[in-house]
């Protein structure tokens, strides 16, 4: 039995349903480590700049990830389980690289990630990305695909 287990989710139906297989695995004394992956912005020119408040995005995207975490957590406290959560900055590294960083200082036996994300946000966490932690780390990974 697994006994931490990683679960980046985003919001998204894939990550949803990763986030539910990781509740089923963690069933007992597991604990679950919820992140979600704060994507730093740097396509901006320096005309594009002028016309965005990029402080106001930025909280946004910040507040967006604290809510979809907060969800999160709930869901999985009412099925038991023992639940952190925390929010992880990009700063210009890959996101698979950002997330096997996380896995092993936190000491994952497992990483749950949802795959197939359809746009936007889910684009972080899902699809290549996924493939690219499977592929990169040292934590087994269970690549969960929305029904």
């Amino acid at each position: 039995m697994y006994q931490r287990i990683l679960v980046p989710i985003d919001g998204s139906a894939t990550s949803e349903r990763a986030l539910q297989e990781a509740i089923k695995l963690a069933a007992g004394n597991s604990v679950l480590r919820l992140v979600y992956v704060l994507e730093e912005i740097y396509s901006l020119d320096a005309e594009a700049y002028a016309f965005v408040n990029y402080p106001s995005l930025q909280d946004a995207m910040r507040n967006t990830g604290k809510r979809i975490l907060a969800q999160g957590a709930k869901k999985a406290q009412k099925s038991g389980s023992n639940v952190e959560s925390a929010l992880l900055d990009v700063s210009g590294e890959r996101v698979a690289s950002v997330i096997d960083g996380e896995a092993q200082q936190w000491g994952a036996d497992l990483i749950v990630i949802g795959t197939h994300g359809r746009s936007g946000l889910s684009r972080l966490l899902l699809g290549s990305v996924a493939e690219g932690v499977a592929r990169g780390t040292s934590v087994p990974v269970l690549l969960v695909r929305a029904e």
